[in-house]
């Protein structure tokens, strides 16, 4: 079987595990389900410099911006197309690429929100791929918590680079999955959406993304779980290295002394009943 067989085949198999495995019981209220009424089964791909150009040129002439010399000098580079993007938003506002440029610096502090001026911004493509940019950027540095609220509102039509964008989002829900329930749902919808709607994704982004997938269903249901509560203590040790020791980790830290006590607690009676 081919790689490209075999991935078809992941891809199957997974849109029919999702409604299956995505449920997580809960005793208090229902466990939340993958929105997948955007799926759009094969009809997502890179977009082509040339169309990116022309729809940052759109932009920048709508505000009087358009410096053509200096667009063609940004497109022109050997860079990636979302990095030409970003330097021909740039001629428009500089603002824009900077909150990027500031994500990827390691000495400066994680940002703890998402940057007004991308909020403001009003035209949906350079929102969507500024966003899709700093999310990426935010989820390289493992600040998923800021990735995902930057990504909430990404429309993946617009998307320049739609494999990137899902396998990073899936990448930072994965990793939230541990202590937000809703983020183990939300990660296998992006797993999906990258194999079965992306059509020119990377095989190692696909490969990558299928592992997730699978890890996801092997995870216990059981919060006393001690695979649960060490995915508890890799999120706490991810954001005091973050030096983020506010009350969301405090909340996670009494949690994993909450598990443990209970399980502790476990163990002791089952102990007691089998003496």
């Amino acid at each position: 079987m081919t790689l490209q067989k075999w991935m078809a085949t992941v891809a199957i198999a997974a849109c029919s595990m999702v409604a299956a495995s995505a449920a997580e019981p809960d005793a208090k209220a229902p466990a939340p389900k993958a929105d997948l009424s955007q799926l759009t089964f094969g009809t997502l791909r890179a977009m082509p410099a040339d169309a990116a150009k022309a729809k940052v040129a759109e932009w920048l002439k709508a505000a009087g911006k358009l410096d053509q010399a200096k667009l063609d000098a940004a497109f022109a580079s050997d860079k990636s197309t979302i990095e030409k993007l970003l330097a021909g938003v740039a001629l428009g506002n500089p603002e824009l690429k900077k909150i990027v440029d500031d994500a990827r610096d390691v000495t400066i502090a994680a940002p703890t929100t998402v940057p007004d001026v991308l909020k403001n911004e009003k035209d949906a493509f350079v929102k969507t791929n500024v966003a899709a940019a700093f999310a990426r950027t935010l989820s390289a540095r493992k600040v998923y918590e800021e990735a995902l609220a930057a990504a909430a509102d990404i429309q993946a039509e617009q998307l320049v680079d739609p494999s990137a964008f899902y396998f990073f989002k899936a990448v930072a829900e994965h990793s939230l999955a541990g202590y937000v329930r809703k983020n183990k749902v939300d990660a296998q919808a992006s797993i999906v959406r990258l194999i079965d709607d992306v059509v020119d994704a990377p095989d190692r982004y696909k490969m990558v993304a299928t592992l997730m997938f699978f890890d996801l269903q092997s995870w216990a249901k059981d919060d006393k779980d001690l695979g649960n509560i060490g995915k508890l203590m890799d999120n706490s040790a991810r954001r005091l290295d973050l030096a983020r020791g506010g009350k969301t980790t405090q909340d996670i830290q009494k949690k994993i002394v909450l598990r443990l006590d209970e399980k502790i607690k476990e163990l002791e009676n089952q102990q007691k009943g089998g003496s």
